[in-house]
């Protein structure tokens, strides 16, 4: 089957047109439905609506629903990171090189790869395998309504890869950062500033220690970095302020040292810097990191080869981001990640997907997908 660069385009327009931001439920539902009716147009899959609460649903689609182990479980999510108007302020567009558009890259272009790659695929490997393939709703918020669902397949699976974009220099990922984040409350006491100061509590000065003993935390030779990146709190300047909150984002390598950074702000909550202030911590996103096992290194290498006789250097880079990579490496299953096409300015107004590299990458993963059947 040649393929034809327009029809991709045309197959993808409609998914990058339409507003799909995390909890944008509309939009997820009908990337579902669009994506759902190309599995069924092939025949041969299961497909399964699998309810992730408020962030909509994601899609569970087997070619062996009886199957009790996966021997691929292939992973792409529907959500962008984009509010609700911007399909129409900034529609798909395409010039001779790339195509632009919110989520082209990050990553409806993956997802659509995937499409491709089993469309394509001789039917005899199809018959030797059972892939699974998940698409979720909410990966952009740190999977919070998914997490669950994912890893309940992703633990009877062999082979995890996921199609997130590859990098602006063709690069897949091996590694990503794994990441948390917090949100910290805290409650003081009222007063007025000029008549009785003493007699309040500030939930300002609490914060400005926390904010102090959590930037100590940081080890920027291992990779532990925590950034307090939103505060806010008061009322006016004449008054102690009696509320107070910090959104704190921690990046790791090392999952045991995040254990001990936890561990160390939950202790923070038991003794605060100020009498009479209460703290209230609330971890609303966590993700363990994701580091190649010695498994994860001979699919590694197998991906590598597969290259070369595509005429195609494979490289590969360690990201600060986490993606649904993060969720399935920790259970010891062999993932990999930017399966998709190549792409760059994720979540900006400058995201493009390389046009170029769309059919090389359809064909690299149908040439994997058919060595792990072999």
């Amino acid at each position: 089957m040649s393929f034809d660069l327009n029809a991709y385009l045309e197959e993808l327009r409609p998914l990058i047109n339409l507003d799909c931001g995390t909890l944008t439920v509309e939009g997820i539902e009908k990337v579902a439905d669009i994506m759902a009716e190309k599995y069924e147009e092939m025949g041969g899959w299961h497909i399964k609506r699998v309810d992730c609460g408020k962030a909509g649903s994601g899609l569970e689609i087997r070619n062996k629903p009886e199957n009790d182990v996966i021997d691929l479980m292939l992973i792409g999510h529907m959500d962008t990171v984009f509010p609700v108007g911007t399909a129409a302020a900034r529609p798909m567009s395409v010039d001779e090189q790339r195509a632009y558009g919110p989520g082209v890259s990050d990553m409806k272009s993956g997802l659509l790869n995937v499409v491709y790659a089993l469309r394509s695929l001789d039917k005899a490997v199809l018959d030797k395998m059972s892939i699974c393939v998940c698409m979720n709703p909410d990966e952009e918020i740190g999977s919070l309504h998914s997490e669950t669902w994912l890893k309940s397949v992703a633990k009877d699976a062999r082979t995890v890869l996921v199609a997130e974009a590859a990098r602006a220099d063709g690069s897949l990922v091996k590694a990503r950062k794994g990441m948390a984040r917090y949100k910290i409350t805290f409650k003081g006491k009222a007063a007025h500033a000029g008549n009785e100061p003493q007699n309040g509590r500030s939930a300002i000065s609490e914060m400005a220690h926390w904010i102090l003993a959590i930037n100590a935390m940081t080890n920027f030779e291992s990779g532990t970095t925590l950034n307090v990146g939103v505060v806010n709190g008061g009322a006016g300047a004449n008054i102690v302020p009696e509320h107070a909150e910090a959104i704190v984002d921690v990046r790791f390598w090392d999952n045991d040292e995040y254990a001990d950074v936890d561990k160390k702000i939950s202790a923070l909550t038991e003794s605060p810097f100020i009498e009479g202030v209460l703290v209230e911590l609330d971890r609303q996103a966590y993700k363990p990191s994701m580091v190649p096992s010695e498994k994860t290194e001979s699919l590694m290498a197998m991906v590598e080869e597969t290259g070369r006789e595509l005429g195609m250097e494979i490289t590969w880079q360690a990201v600060g981001g986490g993606s649904d990579a993060n969720l399935t490496a920790v259970l010891g299953v062999p993932t990999l990640d930017g399966l998709g096409p190549i792409g760059a300015g994720f979540h900006s107004d400058e995201e493009y997907l390389v046009l170029n590299s769309i059919e090389p990458r359809i064909e690299l993963l149908k040439r994997v997908i058919t060595k792990l059947a072999g």
